[in-house]
């Protein structure tokens, strides 16, 4: 999701939940995204992963841009699009959870969220935060609203 605002083009980037990811920040911060199941189609794919990361439903008519594909460091492929939005003043995710041993070899299994925050973000500061593989859709993003916002 992304707005145009007096900060100029913002993308909202989410933050991984859970104990391995409570204090690290730069680079670790991803588009809500997830798997594709049985070969089903990407964009609804997208959607539904988007609201289950935020806890925001996407508008049905919504225009979204596709941001084309990237290949992350463990080798899974993200394939991406771009969506006017906002969110609500005060807004919390409300993410999908997870459960894993916690801590390791206590035989405890503790639920935590997959995303603990989301955020609107600058595009300097977004590239800072994202994960480094991620970056090239932030850059199909800004030339593809740039472009639009030219034309209008």
């Amino acid at each position: 999701m992304y707005r145009v605002s007096e900060r100029g083009l913002e993308v909202l980037l989410a933050h991984p939940g859970g104990p391995l990811f409570a204090r690290k920040d730069a680079g670790h911060w991803t588009i809500p995204k997830g798997e594709v199941e049985n070969d089903g189609d990407r964009l609804e794919t997208a959607r539904r992963e988007f609201s289950e990361e935020t806890g925001l439903p996407l508008p049905v008519e919504a225009d979204f841009l596709p941001l084309g594909s990237i290949r992350q460091k463990g080798g899974k492929f993200v394939h991406a699009w771009g969506v006017a939005g906002d969110v609500p003043a005060g807004f919390v995710a409300m993410s999908n959870s997870f459960s894993m041993e916690w801590p390791p070899g206590s035989g405890q299994m503790k639920t935590f969220p997959e995303v603990d925050r989301v955020e609107f973000f600058p595009m300097a500061e977004a590239r800072a935060r994202i994960k480094p593989t991620q970056a090239p859709l932030l850059d199909e993003l800004e030339r593809q609203v740039q472009a639009k916002m030219n034309l209008g």
